[in-house]
């Protein structure tokens, strides 16, 4: 299952993308986590300390995974002619969670007890260049080539605000939790994905972040309603952790806090994968980049790559 934080700067989607991913691993699922933030934090909440995680950052070895992935798949000539929304078809090398294969040799580190995969910082390389978008196109190729299973998850720590709706990773994944806090400003942000999530079908829920009281949650079901899912509460170990002076693991989370998290994990289980769907918006994602930017830019019929006789899937590793 492929779960999405999303929010506001500041809301603490980073923190939550964290705690969850701990929850998970702590219970033995199979976990990834994934750092799609052009603020390059969540390593960082996860415990690492020190001097940068030792992980080769996706973005910046974008053209050596379209040609890993891409196999010998005959729609893609070369790893040239393929895009970051280029569908897997028949003869693409499809991945396992964490399988046994050189992308995940490569790009997975373990912070703790969860794997962790990067797309790197902004550089100065890339002022005035290119667009953090370009980096994310690693996270895309790799969603739209792993076929996960029930009790497996990927939890992607996504850029701030609608940024996200920028390109097709949004419809990437089966659930994205937005976390607001109880503001004007924390709310905004939830109206924006509600309207542009419900013309793609996409499934949100929202996740109250930093609340003290009955008037902060009365305030986030006012603006929020019934997409409001749970609420975390103010929290001094989550603050300790982010001064590096936490103990007791995530067993001293507050009891209403891990409660939350367990929710989240319950919510998630209880949609299963519609495989179907999720391929038809690759698909969808695909032509529209490779009629409106895409055939131009590579002067081949990127529309070809899209073969109809396949559908990602368990069937599709046979």
């Amino acid at each position: 299952m492929r779960i999405a934080f999303v929010g506001k700067g500041g809301s603490g989607k980073t923190t939550l993308s964290a705690l969850f991913s701990r929850h998970l691993a702590r219970s033995g699922a199979p976990v990834l986590a994934v750092d799609g933030d052009i603020n390059q934090h969540l390593a960082e909440a996860l415990g690492h300390e020190g001097d940068d995680l030792d992980a080769p950052a996706l973005g910046a070895h974008v053209p050596a995974i379209k040609d890993f992935l891409r196999g010998s798949n005959p729609r893609i000539a070369s790893p040239e002619a393929m895009i970051k929304t280029t569908p897997p078809g028949r003869g693409s090398r499809l991945l396992r969670l964490l399988g046994d294969d050189e992308l995940h040799a490569r790009h997975v580190r373990r912070v703790g007890d969860v794997p962790l995969m990067v797309t790197g910082e902004f550089d100065e390389s890339d002022l005035g260049v290119a667009c953090y978008h370009s980096k994310l196109g690693g996270v895309e190729l790799y969603l739209n080539h792993l076929v996960d299973g029930p009790g497996e998850y990927v939890v992607v720590d996504m850029t701030a605000g609608a940024d996200a709706f920028a390109s097709g990773l949004f419809t990437r994944f089966d659930l994205t939790f937005l976390v607001a806090e109880p503001t004007r400003k924390g709310v905004s942000v939830y109206r924006q994905y509600r309207d542009h999530a419900r013309e793609f079908g996409i499934r949100i829920a929202v996740i109250g972040n930093k609340v003290t009281g009955e008037d902060d949650l009365l305030f986030l079901k006012e603006h929020v309603g019934d997409d409001l899912l749970t609420h975390l509460i103010h929290s001094p170990w989550v603050r300790a952790a982010e001064q590096g002076r936490a103990e007791g693991g995530l067993d001293a989370l507050e009891p209403h806090n891990r409660h939350a998290l367990s929710l989240l994990r319950e919510t998630v289980d209880a949609h299963p994968r519609d495989w179907p769907a999720l391929h038809r918006h690759a698909v969808e994602f695909h032509l529209r980049n490779a009629r409106s930017w895409a055939n131009e830019a590579t002067g081949l019929d990127l529309t070809s790559q899209v073969d109809p006789d396949f559908v990602p899937g368990p069937a599709s590793l046979a």
